[in-house]
This record gives structure tokens, sequence and C-alpha cells, in this order.
């Protein structure tokens, strides 16, 4: 009985969006960290006095974009957790009651 469920589960066309656009989603959000993270990097690697201009005090350019770097990713965090938990949730739902009807 459980290999059955599974089998309408990964047949329900339902569960085939959610994968593509959760998948999809992810992806998109994992790129922009990546590209973000290593843009950082590259900079420190080839460029590392463009960072290492003084704002005020001790002070460096590298402070705040680091800081900035950290907010994005809880903002990005809170981006995905936030349609997890609308969108995706309810398509999961979906499924499991199209699961349990059938």
């Amino acid at each position: 009985m459980h290999t059955d469920m599974v089998k309408d589960i990964l047949a329900n066309p339902k569960y085939q969006e959610l994968v593509q656009k959760r998948g999809r989603f992810a992806w998109i959000l994992s790129l922009i960290v990546i590209v973000v993270y290593f843009g950082f990097v590259l900079i420190v690697a080839f460029d590392p006095k463009l960072l290492a201009i003084k704002l005020y005090g001790v002070t460096t350019v590298a402070i705040p974009v680091g800081v900035a770097i950290i907010i994005m990713s809880f903002i990005l965090t809170g981006i995905y957790v936030k349609r997890a938990n609308s969108e995706f949730d309810d398509m999961v739902t979906e499924i499991k009651n199209s699961v349990k009807k059938g």
C-alpha cells in the first residue's frame, strides 16, 4: 500500500509542478548568494585596496559590505521561508488531499 501511495504522488502533475517550482526558486536564490560571496572574495583577491578605503575612523568599505552580505543572506532566507510556507505548503496540502481521495 505504501508503494502505491508513493507511485501516486510521483505521478501527480501537481507534485511535478512543485518539484520544478521549488527547485528553480532554490537554484535562483543559491546563484544570487554564490555570485555575491564569490564577488566579495574576488574583490578581496584582486582589488583589496577598494575595500581598504577608509570611511571614518578605522572603518573601511569592507565592513559595511560584509554586513550587507550577511543581511542579504538573512533576507534571501526569509524570502524562501515565506514562499515555502505559503505557496509550496499549499501545493503539498493539495497533493496530500488528492492522494488520500484517490
